[in-house]
């Protein structure tokens, strides 16, 4: 199900926003490795940078995101273990927290972002790892929720990642991805692979498409796309 939402209506491409954009367009540019991800935002965490560059007017993503995972676990959220990957400096961690989230992990490849999180005293347990289809130092079935926002861009999480966020989410459980609507079409990762990996799995009983929406003003001025996923019984379809 697809759906257009209207989320906010502020002008993100005021020049004053320009070196924001231009900090940011550096962490996705074409060809960016892993590594140099990892290296880009632990330098661009520092001093606070990274939180001023990407605030809420700016960023949209994390309130989205919270949004989403609190309409879903409509009951009480004080017991819901929810696994905020590419958690950064911890924004959507925040966000879920002032919802009433307790049990909050994060996972990060970068240090330096991480290192930032934790004086938020938001996240209980820290992982720094990439989420690139080798295996995390998770149990199956650990969350009842993997979610991500900004997760997902030029070498960023890579399709291989989607068997380990189904592996370590429980039956029942929700695994929402946000991100910016472009990148589908402009990484080459992504590109005619992501949403096919989406359909093999749940053609394959792994997981079931619950919606797919469009959100204007995702980031800066660029659209972005919620998937939202529920887990299946192992070896049953949903």
């Amino acid at each position: 199900m697809e759906r257009q939402k209207e989320m906010g209506s502020g002008n993100t491409s005021e020049p004053e926003y320009a070196p924001a954009r231009t900090v940011n367009a550096g962490a996705h540019r074409v060809g960016i490795s892993s590594d140099e991800v990892i290296e880009y935002y632990s330098e661009w965490s520092q001093d606070g940078k990274y939180e001023q560059d990407l605030c809420p007017e700016r960023y949209k993503g994390p309130s989205i995101a919270a949004g989403v995972v609190a309409e879903y676990f409509h009951h009480d959220v004080s017991h819901v273990n929810v696994l905020d990957v590419a958690a950064g400096t911890g924004f959507l961690g925040e966000k879920l927290q002032a919802r009433g989230f307790k049990h909050l992990d994060a996972l990060d490849p970068a240090e330096g972002m991480l290192e930032q999180a934790r004086k938020k005293n938001i996240y209980t347990n820290f992982f720094c790892e990439f989420l690139d289809g080798n295996r995390l130092p998770i149990d199956d079935d650990t969350y009842d929720c993997c979610v991500t926002s900004g997760g997902m861009g030029e070498g960023h999480i890579p399709c291989d990642g989607l068997h380990e966020l189904v592996r370590i989410t429980k039956p029942g459980g929700l695994v929402c991805i946000v991100m910016c609507e472009d990148y589908l079409f402009e990484v080459v990762e992504y590109k005619d692979r992501l949403e096919k990996l989406m359909q093999q799995l749940e053609d394959d009983g792994k997981w079931k498409q619950i919606s797919r929406d469009v959100v204007r003003q995702y980031c800066f001025d660029n659209n972005g796309v919620i998937f939202n996923f529920k887990i299946c019984l192992h070896n049953r379809k949903c």
